[in-house]
């Protein structure tokens, strides 16, 4: 399963959504499909905006999870996508 790490970076960050909705013109709905992991299909001009904004790679922010992995602590299943 794929998924997106965004607020787990952000938190690290101590990024607020809103912050980077107003950075980088990315629409809120669209940032929380990001943030909550529910989104269905990547848009490239979002990632490389959030990967600007981020300083981070798009394996940073999206990885391969494993379905057996879903349970265990998030760090353990990752697998970035280069």
């Amino acid at each position: 399963m794929i998924s997106c790490r965004l607020s787990t970076i952000l938190g690290s960050k101590r990024i607020k959504v809103s912050d980077v909705c107003r950075a980088t013109g990315i629409a809120r709905a669209t940032l929380d499909r990001y943030y909550y992991d529910r989104v269905n299909s990547f848009d490239r001009e979002v990632l490389a905006k959030l990967c600007d904004y981020l300083h981070v790679l798009p394996g940073d922010l999206i990885v391969k999870v494993e379905q057996s992995d879903l349970f265990s602590s998030p760090e353990d299943g990752e697998v970035r996508l280069a």
